[in-house]
């Protein structure tokens, strides 16, 4: 029976043109008999059926002419849509009119017949079109196997994705509930889903429909909104799941296919970018530009988003040659180019100056350093050479080489310093700002926290503790982190080349700082695995709260809105050439502190 059913339907979908004109055909005639039969009490008399033999040959040809010259049987709309229903009103009409027309001088049958022939018409072909509508949707929605669904949010993303989960066979998942914190929507109905309540009747709602997974359809939800139901979730144990951001989809528009677990990035913060191409385009557009570092989290990013811009050569230079052949085959689909890749140690100064001499670069994106806090600590002297003495003798060289913007990756670390780490990078940008003082290019740097994703950041290390079964290490249970996606951060130093004055500190905006316990308790829960957390104490230089800015600095005024510009104090190249080794770990620690936190040399 089943199977004569779908054959059947079929054959109709195959002669959909054919059976819209026969049913339009067929709702004139039955509007014209039932409005007869209406306004005679249901008896027919003989010359009202002379009347009929006359109106519904009539209707017939005229809905047909009229419908296939507005586009009605030529395939032209989706049936059952807004704009066929549109369509088949204003032929319904033209047609009554027409019958009005002929009947009015010769009298076929009773005015009223006339007059209410056309709206019954129109009620039945609507209707007909309404019930093909509503069949054809069921037998797109999701299987009964499909995970039944709570979709959070009724707005435009919210119903957006219900219409695409209803009209999708093989979508995994089965809408069975809408939440709504906006109380005028209670009891209302998306796409026939209902409304069921607001977020706090989750647990109820959940157990009524029996949902086993919950959709965050709020596009422009933040951070807070994202923890906030992931923790409902978690504690009604239900699957979390959201929807990228707007600025991510390029029309605006949501379906089935962008439902995805929450990240990281989603739990901390993502936020749009609004980036001045046009200054951006002004430095680096036709330009030779260099990246140090450029195998890394940081300086790879930054290959990335450089290369869509128009430089005339994009330098990749690092000392890990395997970093180099991946950054390069991430970029162009295949690796080892001829002259794009440089491998070069920064420390090596005769080799850093046969690379600028070969290819004599515009612009300069200084990313390599050594940036781990704790290694550091115990090997002070490798801060001193990389990140300190080798930054040093790039920079001379980008003065002799008349080097156009100079951009030094810092870190929030160097924001009043307590660690080699901090004092090494403050120490590159107190060097900075002195040779922004004689040099004729622009010379700046740029300060930011940490990034999710980068080599040597809390979350691999968290994921791969909890996938080796625990415990997850967290220094101390009120440490806070400034946290932002390598995206953000790469966009931003990239606006901030092109905004920041000489000289300048420029601090991007990380947003609020994030309690690292809360992090690892998610990341924990979203596992499923009961995994206990350890503390284990503050590290020797390491703080309690990150800060990105010193207590002596003052912001002057943003230009952009996520990027603040702080005045640094100069420090003689000839103080950090008395940073000599050998020095004992206790001394060269000392002295980095004294020459980073020493006033204006």
């Amino acid at each position: 029976m089943k199977r004569h059913v779908r054959r059947t339907y079929r054959a109709l979908v195959e002669h959909r043109r054919l059976v819209n004109i026969a049913g339009d055909s067929a709702s004139w005639a039955v509007a014209l008999l039932f409005s007869v039969l209406f306004r005679y009490d249901f008896r027919l008399p003989a010359s009202a059926l002379d009347g009929l033999l006359v109106l519904v040959p009539l209707a017939m040809v005229a809905q047909f002419v009229f419908g296939l010259a507005d586009g009605l049987y030529v395939g032209r709309w989706t049936m059952g849509s807004f704009e066929e229903v549109a369509a088949v009103t204003r032929t319904a009409l033209v047609t009554g009119l027409v019958l009005a027309a002929v009947d009015l001088p010769i009298r076929l049958a009773p005015f009223s017949v006339v007059l209410g022939a056309p709206l019954a018409a129109l009620t039945a072909m609507v209707g007909a079109r309404y019930a093909w509508r509503l069949q054809r949707e069921r037998r797109q929605q999701p299987s009964q196997a499909a995970k039944p669904l709570l979709v959070y949010g009724a707005g435009d993303a919210g119903v957006q994705v219900i219409t695409s989960l209803v009209r999708t066979p093989t979508s995994p998942y089965r809408p069975v509930g809408v939440l709504d914190d906006d109380l005028r929507k209670e009891n209302l109905r998306v796409r026939g889903i209902p409304v069921l309540g607001n977020g706090l009747a989750l647990g109820r709602v959940a157990q009524q429909t029996g949902a086993t997974t919950l959709l965050l359809a709020i596009s422009s939800a933040d951070a807070i909104l994202v923890r906030e139901v992931s923790a409902l979730c978690l504690q009604h144990d239900l699957e979390f799941r959201v929807l990228p951001p707007t600025f991510e989809l390029p029309d605006g528009k949501v379906d089935v296919e962008d439902i995805r677990p929450v990240t990281e990035a989603d739990l901390l913060g993502r936020r749009e970018i609004k980036t001045d191409l046009a200054s951006i385009a002004h430095y680096l557009s036709g330009k030779r530009v260099l990246v140090t570092g450029a195998g890394g989290s940081i300086g790879s990013e930054l290959c990335r988003q450089l290369k869509p811009l128009g430089p005339e050569r994009l330098l990749m230079l690092d000392r890990d040659e395997s970093a180099l052949h991946a950054v390069q085959l991430s970029i162009e689909g295949r690796a080892l180019l001829d002259g794009d890749l440089v491998l070069c140690d920064i420390r090596d100064e005769r080799r850093l100056r046969e690379v600028f001499h070969q290819h004599r670069p515009h612009v300069v994106f200084h990313a390599a350093a050594l940036k781990h806090l704790s290694l550091l600590e115990r090997f002070p002297a490798e801060a001193l050479k990389t990140n300190v003495q080798a930054t040093d003798r790039l920079l001379d060289l980008a003065c002799e080489y008349g080097i156009e913007r100079f951009v030094n990756i810092s870190t929030d670390k160097a924001a009043d310093p307590t660690s080699v780490l901090g004092a090494s990078k403050r120490i590159t940008e107190r060097l900075t700002a002195h040779t922004a003082e004689r040099a004729e290019g622009e010379f700046l740097s740029v300060r930011f926290g940490n990034v999710l994703g980068s080599r040597g950041s809390v979350l691999p290390l968290f994921r791969a503790q909890i996938e080796a079964g625990g415990p997850v290490t967290v220094t101390h249970p009120e440490v806070t982190r400034f946290f932002m996606t390598i995206e953000e951060a790469v966009e931003l130093v990239i606006q901030a080349g092109a905004i920041g004055s000489s000289g300048e500190v420029l601090v991007l905006d990380m947003g609020d700082p994030v309690e690292i316990v809360e992090v690892a308790r998610r990341l924990i829960a979203q596992s499923g695995k009961a995994i206990e957390i350890e503390f284990t104490g503050l590290r020797n230089g390491e703080k309690l709260q990150e800060v990105l800015m010193g207590p002596e600095e003052v912001s002057s005024g943003r230009i952009h809105p996520l990027i603040s510009h702080v005045g640094v104090p100069p420090v003689l190249p000839a103080t950090v050439k008395e940073l000599r080794l050998p020095m004992t770990d206790g001394e060269l620690i000392a002295s980095l502190s004294r020459v980073a936190k020493g006033s204006i040399e």
